[in-house]
């Protein structure tokens, strides 16, 4: 019994506490939900997407943000952004344009890409920057992690190879965080670089007023914003990039091209994880059928 009612204590203590924290601290606003063309058992990336999609994140999201685990040549696989099942006019039979590494656009994107891959040592011993790849891992913008606090004012951008696998909510938290920033409230007081997002997990109860807090907490009347601050002002603006398919030139298309793109590069091989998983279903449908059958067939004459 005494260890029961001690159990019993600490739940209700530890509960009691986190309900004070969130009084304290507040909530994020919950990511709203987007259709995405990957969504569903049956859901495929759209390619035209995937393509505005990389080019937001190379005009944009590259400035501050690397994507490390993605190479040049997978965008031109099967099911990647500028996959070809055969070559464009002009060039020759002997290429084979389904192979990423022979993938024209793949290559114009690699040489024309903003940064360069460090490589070396050469015949002297020294590292040199070279013009990448279709086999090289897409650059980032800083060569180390302390270029790249020096850069934002201490604060690391994460790297966004993973970022919809990462995060709470997905593709629907990368939409919700891009186009969600606001003005801060009245209440707070923010410092210079800071950005508000009601999306962003964060404790605002750091940032209130003096006046609106009392031992820590806010005062009666007084409800503490929901989200946190970034480091990272809103990273995009209606018209700042030029799509040649003629699509929507807002802040909610270019977000929704950038993350679905993320997705793919999370999940390249979603539409072939998908289909077998199809395909595993149908022949265990049948399969049970056939067993069903059998049995009913083996034992009908049995009582």
């Amino acid at each position: 019994m005494t260890i029961t009612r001690t159990l019993m204590v600490a739940l209700v203590a530890t509960a009691a506490g986190s309900g004070a924290a969130l009084a304290a601290g507040g909530s994020e606003k919950h990511p709203e939900h987007q259709h995405w063309h990957f969504s569903g058992p049956f859901g495929k990336f759209d390619q035209n997407a995937l393509q505005r999609g990389y080019q937001v994140y190379e005009t944009v999201c590259s400035n501050c943000h690397s994507l490390d685990l993605v190479a040049f040549r997978n965008l031109g696989q099967k099911g990647g952004p500028f996959y070809l099942d055969k070559c464009p006019e002009g060039f020759g039979d002997s290429i084979d344009c389904s192979n990423p590494n022979d993938n024209p656009i793949v290559k114009a994107l690699a040489d024309k890409y903003k940064y360069q891959v460090t490589d070396g040592p050469d015949d002297s011993g020294d590292m040199f920057q070279r013009a990448a790849l279709p086999s090289d891992h897409i650059p980032g913008p800083y060569a180390n992690e302390q270029l790249a606090r020096l850069a934002n004012n201490n604060a690391l951008p994460p790297d966004l190879s993973l970022i919809t696998k990462a995060r709470s909510g997905g593709p629907d938290y990368v939409y919700s965080l891009i186009t969600g920033y606001e003005d801060a409230p009245s209440t707070v007081e923010m410092a210079a670089g800071q950005h508000y997002n009601p999306y962003f997990p964060g404790d605002m109860a750091q940032v209130m007023k003096p006046e609106y807090m009392h031992d820590g907490h806010p005062v009666e009347g007084v409800s503490v914003p929901p989200g946190g601050v970034l480091a990272m002002a809103p990273p995009l603006a209606d018209g700042i990039i030029e799509y040649g398919d003629g699509s929507p030139q807002t802040v909610e298309q270019y977000a929704k091209d950038v993350t679905e793109f993320l997705m793919w590069a999370a999940e390249p091989k979603m539409e072939a994880r998908k289909a077998l998983g199809i395909m595993t279903i149908i022949y265990l449908v049948i399969l049970a059928g056939i067993l069903y059958w059998s049995y009913r067939k083996v034992w009908a004459d049995q009582h």
